[in-house]
């Protein structure tokens, strides 16, 4: 459970790295999602996206947050907060807060990205350590590489079965984080029908998920690229999260006519 509300957090959506002004989302904008397996409801997983200053540079300061509710709550508490600094401007991350407890697994860690040097120090609360790692240039945390990608320049111009791929720090290391884009549907929301884009990440096959490309994505097919559902095929059943809540979205939401 606790990889599945890491994923419904954060998600989501390359060799280029082209950078540009932000123009998908803004300040003010929150999504919420509901997590659930078939009617029983497991949590909520929410974005939203702040504005903050650091060291005199304009940054999007972006909070998620993944939790337990009711019956799922009482078998497996999760409460996870996840945070990124990143510039407005180049969507470069400078700071990330990844502060949680999922079921007794607990960790409170704090990342600084130097830019110029091209590593990371992350200060471990919860172990009372200090430890700086090398990374590539233009890497993303977990939370700034979802904005990164919904303003990415390919990310409207993908075939069915074409990828994106990006550098990605996560737990004390870079990995390659790799989305597949698979098609076009259009979802039934608790607010109307909406045009959908089909994103599969690459997730590792094993305990949790029956294979690589067992979690599914579908954002709106719109200027704002929010997502709307995710579905995971687990070894044991699915998991869905669906689109509860939005508002601040700095454009219209593309309804089905």
């Amino acid at each position: 459970m606790k990889k599945i509300i890491l994923l419904f957090t954060v998600f989501v959506l390359s060799n280029s790295f082209d950078t540009k002004q932000a123009d998908s989302y803004t300040v003010g904008e929150f999504v919420k999602l509901r997590i659930h397996y078939g009617l029983i409801n497991a949590g909520y997983a929410t974005l939203e996206v702040k504005d903050a200053a650091l060291n005199g540079r304009k940054m999007h300061h972006v909070v998620g947050k993944g939790y337990t509710t009711g019956v799922t709550k009482m078998m497996f508490k999760v409460v996870d907060n996840y945070e990124s600094y990143f510039n407005k401007e180049t969507n470069k991350p400078y700071v990330f807060i990844r502060n949680i407890n999922e079921g007794g697994y607990k960790k409170n860690q704090q990342g600084y990205f130097n830019q110029n040097n091209n590593t990371v120090l992350v200060k471990d609360y919860k172990n009372k350590t200090e430890k700086t790692f090398n990374v590539p240039e233009n890497v993303q945390d977990i939370v700034s590489a979802f904005y990164y990608l919904r303003n990415h320049p390919k990310i409207d111009k993908l075939n069915i079965g074409e990828s994106i791929t990006i550098d990605m720090f996560f737990d004390d290391e870079t990995t390659k984080f790799k989305l597949k884009f698979v098609g076009r549907e259009n979802i039934n929301s608790k607010f109307g029908e909406i045009n959908c884009m089909m994103f599969r990440p690459l997730v590792q096959a094993g305990r949790v998920f029956k294979e690589e490309e067992s979690l599914t994505v579908w954002i709106s097919d719109d200027n704002n690229k929010i997502p709307i559902r995710v579905k995971a095929s687990l070894a044991v059943g699915s998991i869905k999260a669906d689109i509860d809540q939005y508002k601040g979205l700095k454009h219209p939401i593309n309804f089905k006519k």
